[in-house]
């Protein structure tokens, strides 16, 4: 079973790739934002809607943070062509509740938290002034904060919304600011498969005045986030140590997405992961992102340190994206 789920996964990622081509969504406001969380989710392709193990994230659904195991703690650092920055950090935590009347060790309700930082950002910009004099470097920042709660009504449906927060640092006295939701659902139907549904970005946008520089010739405006609806699978083989996922996700933008990937545990420590995103089913030619990449796992007593590491595939970039990353289960 498990050498069929990996020749059928390859198959599928050598079929997809393909040659450049444009896309809408990808000069849409909170591009930075889409790019995916850290380095176990790049590495599997941003196919996490749906997966329950491991360590999670609210960013991909927050109905997610009920199945977290322990508390964790995800820091990523990612290496990027051209200048740009992208940085992780997110803490996840599961609640459980038991009624003293029960002895059955069994809880009355599970509750999970996930907070999170994403930092964007674009360095060494040269600046000159309207006769082509240099005026100095200059430096964008673009960062989202998220909040996400999420509860499990039962042992096979939950559902979670974030909170999410924008900041765009753009230029000296130039910013905007904006505030969306994602809402998330995740239903197990058996020990092996989960299915969820996410809406992302919703009412997510940046206000702009430009007032403060240009003065009376300022204007003001807003640019709309497009809304992303995803429908994820997942298959989880604890005896074979090996998980598979799926997304679709459909956009206002223009765009449906397919992604998908793998997880395996080779053994007791070490994770071996692959996957590929931005399929475009609205554009073949549209190019896809193949990834790789791995975790290793040492214990110290109660706490658990992984090191994560995901190699990306990046279309019209001189190189391509390399995620190191740092969790911590206590």
């Amino acid at each position: 079973m498990k050498k069929v789920l990996v020749i059928i996964y390859l198959l599928l990622t050598a079929s997809v790739y393909s040659q450049p081509q444009s896309s809408e969504i990808s000069s849409m406001p909170g591009a930075f934002s889409r790019m995916g969380f850290g380095a176990r989710g790049m590495g599997m392709g941003n196919a996490l809607s749906a997966v329950t193990e491991g360590n999670l994230v609210s960013y991909y659904n927050p109905a997610l943070s009920v199945f977290q195991q322990d508390n964790s703690f995800q820091t990523s650092y990612s290496f990027l062509s051209l200048d740009r920055s992208l940085n992780f950090l997110n803490f996840t935590r599961r609640f459980d509740f038991y009624s003293a009347k029960d002895s059955s060790n069994e809880p009355r309700a599970t509750a999970g938290v996930s907070i999170g930082i994403i930092n964007s950002g674009v360095s060494n910009i040269d600046g000159r002034d309207n006769n082509g004099n240099p005026t100095g470097n200059l430096s964008t920042s673009e960062n989202q904060f998220f909040v996400a709660l999420a509860n499990k009504f039962s042992s096979k449906f939950a559902l979670g919304i974030a909170f999410k927060v924008y900041y765009y640092k753009l230029y000296e006295q130039i910013s905007a600011t904006g505030v969306g939701l994602d809402i998330g659902a995740l239903y197990s139907l058996n020990k092996h498969w989960n299915i969820s549904f996410v809406l992302t970005d919703l009412n997510s946008q940046y206000k702009w005045d430009t007032s403060p520089v240009y003065d009376e010739q300022g204007t003001t405006s807003t640019d709309k986030f497009p809304t992303l609806k995803k429908i994820g699978v997942s298959y989880t083989n604890n005896e074979y140590g090996i998980i598979v996922s799926a997304e679709l996700e459909s956009s206002n933008g223009g765009t449906n997405i397919l992604r998908s990937g793998i997880e395996y545990n080779i053994f007791k420590d070490l994770y071996l992961r692959g996957g590929i995103d931005q399929v475009n089913l609205s554009n073949y030619d549209f190019p896809s992102n193949p990834s790789l990449g791995f975790s290793y796992v040492q214990s110290f007593g109660n706490i658990k340190v992984g090191v994560d590491y995901a190699f990306v595939v990046e279309p019209y970039s001189p190189q391509d994206r390399q995620i190191v990353g740092l969790n911590i289960n206590f």
